[in-house]
């Protein structure tokens, strides 16, 4: 059975921990990147957060419901590092580029805890923010309802989906890292001609671009999509009733 979850105002009544820390959301969730960061997500637990935090474990209950309901605000934390300072310039594609570039490097800056709850759906304040943003960018910017939600879904899937995909590579250990990247230049920049012609000719620009992150240039390519239909539809579609 689930432990209930103590409303936030009634824990910052509660003792410090016996460091004389008094625990929040946001000081556990800090705690747990850096174990993510130190351990990978194997090493993320009850136990080593309390050893942490200098608290027993069965406090985080009072936080969290369990370590799931603790990975849903981690990823909601780097959608709220990503969004921390942004505001709206009224240019849509420049809003959109900007966006996706911040939810890009904040979850690939946190490689682990990206791999841990890049595919997740949070329901929390941030996420809500950053969906909320997502939509009345595209709709301010006159894209009809149904291409709204169209360019929304293909922008932030891509957005997670690269940001997972980056990650995962990030987190190897360097050894490995420095190995994948040398396979561009040992294996398919030596290949003949007269067995893989298209891979000898691309070779060197393949050996250049592939130890880097495609993200910005399938951005790119949505944006020039959504471009596209704008300029299809002619006309801005009627304001939002009030």
């Amino acid at each position: 059975m689930a432990k209930p979850v103590v409303p936030e105002e009634k824990r910052r009544r509660r003792r410090p921990t016996r460091s004389g820390t008094v625990l929040s959301e946001r000081l556990i969730v800090e705690a747990a990147l850096r174990l993510l960061r130190e351990h990978g997500s194997a090493g993320l637990s009850a136990r080593r957060l309390g050893i942490a935090l200098d608290c027993d474990p069965s406090t985080l209950y009072r936080y969290f419901r369990g370590m799931d309901e603790l990975t849903l605000a981690i990823g909601d934390a780097l959608v709220g590092e990503a969004l921390r300072g942004w505001r709206p310039t009224g240019e849509w594609r420049t809003d959109l580029h900007t966006v996706g570039l911040r939810i890009h490097a904040a979850y690939v800056a946190h490689p682990q805890a990206a791999q841990l709850t890049a595919s997740r759906v949070t329901g929390r304040a941030n996420e809500l923010a950053a969906d909320e943003a997502v939509l009345d960018v595209l709709r301010t910017a006159g894209f009809p309802l149904a291409d709204t939600v169209r360019i929304y879904h293909a922008f932030i899937d891509q957005t997670l989906a690269f940001a997972a995909l980056d990650a995962a590579s990030l987190a190897l250990p360097r050894a490995a890292q420095r190995a994948d990247d040398a396979v561009w230049r040992s294996t398919y920049a030596r290949l003949p001609a007269e067995t893989h012609p298209r891979i000898a000719e691309a070779a060197p620009l393949l050996s250049a671009r592939m130890v880097t992150s495609a993200y910005p240039t399938a951005l790119g390519m949505l944006l020039d999509s959504a471009q596209a239909t704008l300029a299809r539809l002619g006309s801005r579609v009627p304001p939002l009733s009030s």
